[in-house]
């Protein structure tokens, strides 16, 4: 058998001969000849290695074009968000508006004037691209952009406490998704850390006491991604400001997410705005763009021209600073702003939050039949009412009514049959991300647009093991 086995693989086609096939054409055409010879050659090896012999050049190029075909997909692909997460870290945080979009392409193709001052020829300054809208929409002075708000926060504390304290109560030592804690982030930006008052309770006193020669800043952390109940006390921003102003000392205000408009005109708890803090009288105040804000990555640093003019001087900031693409999108998301009564029709973000549930129950319905049928037999379906999450650390406590389809399986091998289904989805041409909750796959219809994209895409659901092994 062995000697048989080895008459077949010398049957194996030349890779010239592979290269004449009718698709090899094609194929060098659009991958170029290194790639192709490359992936012939791999086919050729897997051949040997599992004993194998393709019938003729034709099937040998045919696999090397489907490995081709693979390897060109990006990895980075869209989804279908039905977690019921609006702002999902892991799956990209907040969709940007259409007219942030058309700035981010148009700063992609094209020379712009990035750091060019048109009207006299001389160098200009990235930053002044969102300076002025960023000052008009909070009241801040002055203003810089940094990557995101963890930079955002790590190039203050750089700038204003290097080898110097940093006042912070226990209650606000947060630590955020992929490990991200502040008394970390301190350590890193040369800061000593001062923990003032316990978990639950902080007072005035407390920072009163630990306030010396080496203060560099006071720090207060808007825990957004939890909550302490019960018996609490905090000082608030106001309070500590004047406190801090009192001994001249800065007072950094870092909100996280950070949002530009009350929300609860979008039936959401109030969260405190940019604005809100600077009016309280935070020397600095950090938060994110693409959360609540609703626009691409970036950490926003506002509030004081004399301690926003430090930040820049420091080495650092041109590290972390920000490409023309984000800067395009940004300053076309904060023009949003300038119209808070119609904000919700533009900004997905806003848009998803603000949705009613009518509206999703209706699409549940429209949506029903399709997914049954995509789905088979092996399951049962039916429309849940559920409530959705704002996500990214913004309202930890708030919940969002809302509705989908909760998927089941309809025999015994439940748990078995719900790894396959959701495998399969995840599988499909645009995956479909859903979330695993009481004995089921639920389908949450938040944040789903597309409808017809949807349906058209999960008709294409199959649920066999080879199915799953080949997608």
């Amino acid at each position: 058998m062995e000697r048989a086995a080895t008459a077949d693989l010398r049957k194996l086609p030349a890779v010239d001969e592979v290269l004449r096939a009718t698709e090899a054409a094609d194929a060098i055409e659009r991958f170029g000849r290194p790639a192709v010879v490359g992936a012939v050659r791999r086919v050729m090896l897997e051949s040997r290695a599992n004993g194998i012999v393709p019938k003729s050049a034709e099937d040998v190029m045919h696999a090397a074009l489907m490995e081709l075909e693979v390897q060109e997909e990006l990895k980075l692909r869209p989804v279908f968000n039905l977690t019921g997460t609006v702002l999902h870290t892991n799956l990209g945080r907040a969709l940007l508006a259409e007219p942030a979009i058309k700035a981010a392409v148009t700063a992609m193709r094209s020379a712009v004037a990035l750091e060019f001052e048109l009207e006299d020829g001389r160098r200009g300054d990235r930053d002044d691209h969102l300076r002025g809208l960023l000052c008009e929409l909070t009241g801040a002075e002055d203003a810089t952009v940094v990557n995101n708000n963890a930079a955002a926060v790590l190039l203050v504390l750089n700038s204003l406490a290097y080898r110097r304290e940093a006042i912070v109560s226990r209650g606000e030592l947060i630590e955020i998704g992929g490990s991200f804690r502040m008394p970390e982030i301190m350590s890193r930006a040369g800061a000593r850390l001062i923990e003032v008052g316990t978990t639950n309770r902080t007072h005035a006193k407390d920072y009163l006491g630990a306030i010396g020669p080496k203060t560099g800043i006071v720090l207060k952390v808007h825990t957004s991604n939890y909550r302490i109940e019960g018996f609490t006390k905090e000082v608030g921003a106001r309070e500590l400001a004047a406190l801090s102003a009192q001994h001249k000392i800065p007072m950094v205000h870092d909100l996280g997410s950070g949002t530009l408009v009350d929300l609860t005109r979008f039936g959401l708890s109030h969260e405190p705005t940019v604005a809100e803090a600077i009016a309280d009288g935070a020397g600095l105040v950090t938060f994110s763009g693409d959360k609540l804000l609703g626009g691409p990555q970036a950490g926003f640093i506002v509030g004081r021209k004399d301690l926003v003019a430090a930040i820049n001087r420091n080495p650092m900031k041109r590290a972390l600073r920000l490409d023309k693409m984000r800067i395009a999108a940004l300053e076309a998301t904060l023009k949003l702003y300038r119209d808070p009564d119609r904000i919700a029709q533009h900004l997905p973000t806003l848009r998803l939050l603000s949705l009613a549930k009518a509206e999703i129950e209706a699409r549940a319905h429209r949506l029903f039949r399709q997914v049954k049928a995509a789905v088979g037999p092996s399951f049962t379906i039916e429309i849940v009412t559920c409530e959705s999450q704002i996500g990214s650390g913004a309202l930890p406590l708030l919940t969002v009514p809302s509705a989908g389809l909760a998927i089941r399986p309809a025999g015994r091998r439940g748990g078995r049959l719900l790894k396959r289904l959701a495998a399969g989805l995840r599988c499909l041409k645009i995956p479909i991300v859903g979330r695993i909750e009481d004995q089921a796959l639920v389908l949450d219809l938040r944040c789903l647009d597309d409808e017809t994209s949807f349906t058209s895409n999960i008709a294409s659901l199959d649920l066999s093991e080879k199915g799953n092994e080949r997608t």
